[in-house]
């Protein structure tokens, strides 16, 4: 089981059902499942939340309601809040990744509730003097305000790098070894010179630039094996042009 199996996204107090569903999308494209809904207040019904959530419905219709803020945390082990002002309460605020590791740590231990306040007040004071722990998302100063769902996926994003869950692709092919490089640019510069493209006299200051070319882009040997395909059928060609013409 994945520390991020024991993350609750927890929405309070939320007005629109659109804004739900893109939580919903966000949490989904970052491996967290579990959704609560602490008194919602959705003004618009629920058609524009199952739009919104797309592929990730599923999550929107498994969502738990609870009637208050307390029911809804009630069983986790931490409760971070998300807060873009400042004043009583909130002085010990941290980014999302800053606190991620200490998250996940927690979340080893029990369910751990991720909590986003409403549309048009975020959390109130009594709210957030329960939070174990804050948040706030760093933002330009000159416009502090979030959309509700563009928080979730900053902060779900932020849980998904630091978990470690996530695998770049990485090349398949080894490294080219240092003789087949050599080789390679023996090979073009002869192509080179056969070809017309430089003479004797400027093959050294041209075979430079070659050389800082193949050490920026030739980096694994199938690059080699078809830069020195490429070498040896312009050979190929420019020996038969050689042969047509006498």
């Amino acid at each position: 089981m994945s520390a991020l199996d024991n993350i609750k996204i927890v929405l309070v107090g939320t007005l629109y059902s659109g804004n739900v569903g893109s939580a919903c999308r966000a949490m989904a494209n970052m491996g967290i499942k579990k959704l609560v809904l602490a008194a919602p207040n959705i003004q618009n019904g629920w058609d524009e939340g199952e739009r919104m959530a797309v592929h990730a419905t599923d999550i929107m219709n498994a969502r738990e309601e609870y009637a208050t803020f307390e029911e809804a945390v009630a069983d986790c082990v931490a409760v971070v809040g998300t807060t873009a002002r400042g004043g009583m309460y909130r002085q010990h605020v941290k980014t999302p990744r800053e606190w991620a590791p200490e998250i996940l740590r927690l979340a080893e231990a029990g369910p751990v509730a991720i909590v986003f306040g409403r549309e048009d007040k975020g959390l109130l004071n009594e709210e957030v003097a329960q939070c174990t722990h804050l948040i706030r998302i760093p933002v330009d100063e000159g416009y502090t305000s979030i959309n509700l769902s563009q928080a979730v996926l900053i902060t779900c994003y932020e849980l998904f790098t630091a978990a470690g869950t996530y695998r770049p692709p990485c090349e398949k092919s080894p490294p080219a070894l240092q003789a087949q490089k050599i080789q390679l640019a023996k090979n073009w510069r002869e192509m080179l010179l056969e070809i017309g493209f430089m003479g004797q006299d400027q093959a050294d200051h041209m075979m430079q630039g070659i050389h800082r070319i193949f050490s920026r882009g030739v980096f694994s040997k199938d690059d080699a094996a078809i830069m020195l395909g490429v070498a040896r059928q312009a050979l190929w060609a420019a020996h038969a042009a050689t042969k047509q013409k006498s």
